[in-house]
C-alpha cells in the first residue's frame, strides 16, 4: 500500500510546465511576499551558548531584533504566529514576549505545532490570513528549545488506540531513531550511503561558515551564560552556529557506534540531526502593503502542503509532499534552483534524493539539519531564511523547502527570491 502509494505521487514531479513556471513568477497586488527574514544562531542543546536562554527569551530577543531590522511600526503587524514543538506553554510565550519587545497589545499571537514542521506551518498560517484578507501584514516564528526537554510522548496511547486494530496508529508510538531504521533497512539505505552523505553535509556547512555566507541571515544576540561547574554567570553575544565541526570526515563518521542499536546499526550520532536551539522569523504581507510601506521585498509566498503517509516510515514525508506541491502549481523539479529538505536523519535525506532524483549541488547547498542543527519547531522556518540568504548570494530564483514530520507526514513549502 505505501509503496502504491509513493509510486503514484512521485509520477506528478516531472509533470511540470512552463505556464506553471510563469504563473507562479508573475506579480500581483494581492501577493503574499516576504519582507524580512532572519534567525538566531544555532546553539547545542545542553551544553552551548542559548542553554540558558529558555524558549520565551529566544523568541523575546528575536521579536527585538525583527523590530529593530523592519523598520517598520510595530503596529502595523497584526499577528505573530509561533511554531513550537515541545513547550505546552509556548503561546503564553509568544504573547508576553511581543509585548515586552515593543508590539501593542492589538497585535495577536498564538503557537501552532505540526511536529518539526511548525515552523514552515507557522509561515503558511500567516501567508493564509493575509490571503484570505483576515490581516495584511503578520510574523511567523520557529523556536525550539530543545535544552529544555524534548517531544516524546509521556505515557502510552489510550487502550483503544492501542488495540483497534489500527497498525498506523500503534505505530505512532515508534520514536524518531527507530523510524530512521525502519528507513535504512526497508530502502536498503546502508550505513556506508548515510555516512558519506553526513560528511558532505559537514563540508557545505564548513565552507559557508567559513565563506561568511551566513552572516546576513543571523542577527547577533546577546545571552547570559551559566558556568555548570561554578554557577559564575557571565554575558556573551551570540553571531556564528555551534553545530558545524570543522574537519569532520567520512572516514571519522563511519567509527561512531549506532545510536539506536534497539532498532538497528544504521543511524548514528553523526549522520543524525544534532539537538539544538535556536529560533527563525520571516515578516509577510501583502505586496501592495509592502511597496506602500516601502519594505524591501525578498521573496514572494507561493503555497504550501501537506501530504501523509506511514508513522513507521515517517522520514520520507519529503518525498510525497514534495510532487503534490508541484503538481499543484504545475511545475516539477528541474524548475527548482534549491532545495531545503530537511536533515532529520541521513537515512530519509539519501532517501528522497535518490528517490526524487534531485540534483544534490542544488539540495542544502549550505549544509542541513545533520551539520547546522535541528531545533524542532524552528527548521521549517529556518530553511526559507537559508534558501533565501543563498537564493540572494547565487542570484537563483526558485526555493523549494521540504520536511519530514512525526506520525508521518510531510510538508513542502515553494517560494520565488524577488532580489535578483
Amino acid at each position: 500500500m505505501a509503496t502504491e502509494r509513493l509510486s503514484s505521487i512521485l509520477s506528478h514531479v516531472t509533470g511540470g510546465s512552463k505556464s506553471g513556471l510563469s504563473a507562479i513568477t508573475q506579480k500581483h497586488p494581492d501577493d503574499v511576499v516576504i519582507t524580512l527574514a532572519i534567525r538566531t544562531p544555532l546553539a547545542k542543546g545542553m551544553k552551548g551558548g542559548l542553554k540558558d536562554t529558555p524558549l520565551d527569551g529566544m523568541v523575546y530577543k528575536l521579536l527585538v531584533e525583527v523590530l529593530k531590522k523592519a523598520n517598520l511600526d510595530p503596529q502595523m503587524i497584526e499577528d505573530i504566529c509561533l511554531g513550537n514543538v515541545s513547550d505546552p506553554k509556548a503561546a503564553y510565550y509568544v504573547r508576553a514576549a511581543s509585548l515586552a519587545a515593543g508590539f501593542p497589545n492589538t497585535t495577536g499571537a498564538s503557537s501552532c505545532n505540526r511536529f518539526c514542521s511548525s515552523g514552515l506551518k507557522a509561515v503558511q498560517d500567516i501567508a493564509n490570513q493575509i490571503s484570505m484578507g483576515s490581516i495584511e501584514c503578520g510574523l511567523a516564528l520557529g523556536a525550539e528549545h530543545m535544552t529544555s526537554g524534548g517531544d516524546r510522548l509521556t505515557r502510552p496511547f489510550v487502550d483503544e488506540i492501542l488495540n483497534s486494530g489500527v497498525q498506523d496508529a500503534v505505530d505512532c508510538m515508534q520514536p524518531m531513531g527507530q523510524t530512521s531504521e525502519n528507513v535504512g533497512r526497508d530502502f536498503e539505505i546502508s550505513r556506508d550511503a548515510q555516512d558519506r552523505y553526513s560528511a558532505e553535509s559537514y563540508a557545505r556547512a564548513e565552507r559557508a561558515q567559513k565563506a561568511g555566507w551566513f552572516d546576513d541571515e543571523i542577527a547577533p544576540i546577546k545571552v547570559n551564560l551559566k558556568d555548570p561547574k561554578t554557577g559564575e554567570e557571565k554575558t556573551v553575544t551570540l553571531s556564528k552556529d555551534e553545530g558545524p565541526r570543522w574537519g569532520t570526515t567520512y572516514e571519522g563518521l563511519s567509527k561512531i557506534r549506532p545510536a539506536f542499536p534497539e532498532y538497528g546499526d544504521r543511524s548514528t550520532g553523526g549522520n543524525s540531526s544534532q539537538v539544538t536551539d535556536g529560533a527563525a522569523a520571516v515578516l509577510l504581507m501583502r505586496r501592495s502593503k509592502a511597496e506602500e510601506m516601502r519594505q524591501p521585498i525578498l521573496a514572494k509566498f507561493v503555497g504550501a502542503t501537506v501530504a501523509g503517509l506511514a508513522p513507521r516510515i515517517m522520514g520520507i514525508g519529503p518525498s510525497i509532499a514534495i510532487p503534490k506541491l508541484l503538481g499543484k502549481f504545475k511545475i516539477n523539479l528541474e524548475d527548482c534552483d534549491i532545495i531545503e529538505l530537511n536533515e532529520a536523519f541521513a537515512s530519509m535525506a539519501v532517501y528522497c534524493l535518490n528517490t526524487l532524483k534531485i540534483d544534490h549541488a542544488k539540495m542544502n547547498p549550505r549544509g542541513g539539519a545533520i551539520a547546522l542543527g535541528h531545533p524542532l519547531g524552528c527548521t521549517g522556518a529556518r530553511q526559507i531564511v537559508t534558501g533565501l540568504s543563498e537564493a540572494r548570494r547565487t542570484k537563483k530564483k526558485i526555493l523549494l523547502t521540504s520536511m519530514c514530520i512525526g506520525t508521518g507526514q510531510g510538508m513542502a513549502g515553494l517560494f520565488v527570491n524577488e532580489q535578483l
